[in-house]
């Protein structure tokens, strides 16, 4: 697992006004926290965050806080601004080598399946899987080979076999899967019950008609 060092500094004041500062010269108000410490109110700019949320695969990050000495974490939580997209607050997790953590980790999807030939397509459900493990054995991503993958088949969370580590999903979750897709099939059904309709008012108005001329 690759490693990232980021540079904090602590945050004093927690207003709203101190921390919508913050944001406008360019920098992200976060927290560190682990188990037994206090928590830590932090903050960093926005080009030292990027590379830890615009990724697809997981870090283990080199935290120092005011030049002080590293701190071992992962990026736990991430909050965007609904209107612009923007991170505008992040968690650190403190973690220590001898103990087990949980962690979403991406999932890489490798080849192309073969169903997709047969006019399917690849449905990606689970892009994330959480395991728990020692965090020197956290994988950067979970690699999926789907290229023997028809139309039907599936791959799930018992298929999926991670060195190290055991997956927190139930064994039946669907992770990737292929099928037919809706346009072939809606448009069929679609066409069957309108000629259906057709074909069944103009007996009804029939049948009303002749049975206004008997009377």
């Amino acid at each position: 697992m690759s490693e990232i060092s980021i540079i904090a500094k602590k945050r004093v004041l927690s207003t709203k006004g101190t921390v919508n500062k913050l944001r406008r010269d360019g920098n992200i108000p976060g927290i560190y926290y682990r188990k037994g410490t206090e928590p830590i109110p932090i903050y960093t700019s926005d080009s030292a965050l990027k590379p830890l949320v615009y990724t697809s695969e997981t870090h283990v990050i080199n935290l120092q806080i005011d030049e002080g000495d590293e701190l071992k974490s992962i990026l736990k939580n991430v909050q965007f601004d609904p209107v612009s997209d923007k991170v505008v607050h992040f968690d650190l997790l403190g973690i220590s080598a001898d103990e087990e953590l949980e962690i979403e980790v991406p999932v890489a999807l490798e080849g192309q399946a073969k169903g997709i030939k047969e006019g399917g397509v690849v449905q990606h459900t689970m892009h994330k899987l959480r395991i728990s493990c020692l965090p020197a054995d956290i994988p950067q991503h979970i690699t999926i080979d789907i290229t023997n993958l028809g139309i039907g088949d599936s791959v799930h969370v018992k298929d999926i076999n991670v060195e190290k580590a055991r997956l927190l999903h139930h064994d039946d979750v669907i992770i990737v899967s292929v099928h037919v897709p809706r346009a072939v099939v809606e448009p069929t059904a679609a066409v069957a019950e309108v000629t259906g309709e057709e074909k069944t008012e103009p007996e009804v108005i029939s049948k009303g008609k002749q049975t206004e001329e008997e009377e």
